[in-house]
């Protein structure tokens, strides 16, 4: 996935920063915590502007947040609680952490929207109770482009760093990619299985 990501960085430039943060929020093993940093990376190489790599991932981060919250305020907590307990371990996601999230967004509001947004694991997921609570879309919007711009902004400034201070950073930097996907991959796994295992022992109702 590390190669896949710098391929469509080298192929698509900033479209394709802005097609993987979207991406990242709607499947959230692509982590944006590798995309932002190689996009950085990239400027620190002459390959792209740093203004214009931020404006796209905080672009496709900002529709793909807004998508969460759609879907969330348009069927509701219950159906999707539901869905997210059939098919939920695909997209590495739970009714736990939905109702981890709802409590969050219960307790501070417009803030959690805010600040969650640079919390890797409830970057998206700070959307649905969002949608839940029909929170003014005007006010998610500003809330959500702030939080977005801010994480966005960071995570390439710190590739955009190391480009520039450690010249041949492009080995060490594949290793920890690698790492990263290697570890997000083996927790999906085992959040499958376990959901899988769990459906099996629910009794069947006849």
């Amino acid at each position: 996935m590390e190669q896949w990501i710098k391929t469509i960085l080298e192929d698509f430039g900033a479209f394709g920063v802005g097609a993987l943060m979207l991406i990242e929020n709607v499947f959230p093993p692509i982590p944006s915590e590798l995309v932002m940093p190689w996009a950085g990376y990239s400027v620190s190489q002459g390959n792209a502007s740093f203004i214009v790599v931020v404006i796209a991932g905080s672009l496709g981060s900002f529709a793909g947040a807004w998508a969460w919250y759609w879907l969330a305020r348009r069927i509701g907590k219950e159906r999707l609680a539901t869905w997210v307990d059939d098919h939920g371990a695909w997209l590495t996601i739970s009714r736990d952490d939905i109702d981890r999230v709802d409590r969050w967004f219960e307790n501070w509001g417009a803030a959690a929207v805010l600040g969650c947004r640079m919390i890797p694991g409830l970057r998206t997921l700070i959307s649905v109770p969002a949608g839940f609570a029909n929170m003014a879309p005007a006010k998610f919007s500003i809330y959500t482009a702030i939080g977005t711009v801010a994480w966005t902004a960071l995570l390439a400034g710190i590739g955009l760093w190391l480009g520039k201070n450690y010249r041949d950073l492009a080995g060490p930097l594949s290793w920890v990619s690698s790492g990263v996907i290697a570890l997000m991959f083996a927790i999906w796994v085992y959040r499958l299985v376990r959901q899988h295992r769990g459906q099996r022992q629910q009794p069947s109702h006849h």
